[in-house]
């Protein structure tokens, strides 16, 4: 049996390196938001004296917009959120309990003059609690992103990020959800809030997002597998 001592410190040690690595900061180029590659066509087959040739045509005249794998589409944010929350409670209860002093053998139990068993047992509960809660976000910009799949019924799965270095950090956004091809401006360009099931996260790197953050030994006590 190891010591009680020991293996408290190797729990604590192995909390704080996994409070530790949660805080490590993303990388460059995730894959789950890589953009997606146009498919290769096919090998050029051997003229038979005709001028047009399936997949090496040159559309003049077609939509722009992104509508195939590997395409690009501007999403312009616009999120705004706003949340606010109230709640009040109150609650009194009062109870109280008599209890006459009994009969004995035809005589009342008492000690000089006073009722022995006679009691009376009196309790009042009274709690009043309140809170509130507001919350607000804001995000404004465009982010390029790829179309990575065409889904059967013609939306578009898109995704993809953009780094931007500033002084002793990166800013990153990135966006992953799915649009329809109907609100596609003509200028290719889509508001993040038609994105459906849109995944948006915004963050940075650096010497400002360290700062900001929580050493790894505070975070650490701060989490619910402390006791106090």
């Amino acid at each position: 049996m190891m010591p009680d001592a020991p293996r408290f410190l190797i729990t604590l040690c192995a909390l704080v390196a996994a409070t530790g690595c949660s805080l490590l900061p993303p990388e460059r180029g995730e894959p789950g938001y890589a953009p997606a590659m146009p498919p290769v066509p096919p090998p050029r087959a051997g003229s038979a004296g005709s001028i047009y040739q399936a997949g090496y045509e040159t559309r003049w005249f077609e939509d722009l917009t992104a509508r195939r794998v590997g395409d690009l589409l501007t999403v312009v944010l616009v999120e705004k959120t706003d949340a606010k929350k109230s709640a009040a409670t109150g609650t009194d209860r009062n109870t109280k309990i008599e209890m006459p002093n009994p009969t004995l053998f035809g005589r009342t139990p008492s000690i000089g003059g006073r009722d022995v068993f006679k009691s009376t047992v009196e309790s009042a509960t009274v709690f009043d609690g309140e809170a509130d809660s507001a919350q607000s976000n804001k995000l404004n910009g465009t982010l390029t992103v790829s179309v990575v799949q065409v889904l059967p019924n013609g939306y578009l799965v898109v995704q993809g990020e953009k780094w931007i270095g500033i002084n002793q950090g990166d800013e990153y956004i990135r966006l992953r959800g799915i649009v329809r091809p109907v609100d596609i401006q003509a200028d290719n360009t889509v508001q993040s809030t038609q994105v459906g099931n849109a995944q948006i996260a915004y963050g940075g790197t650096g010497v400002l997002a360290d700062t900001n953050h929580q050493g790894w030994l505070t975070r650490f006590f701060s989490t619910v597998v402390w006791p106090l």
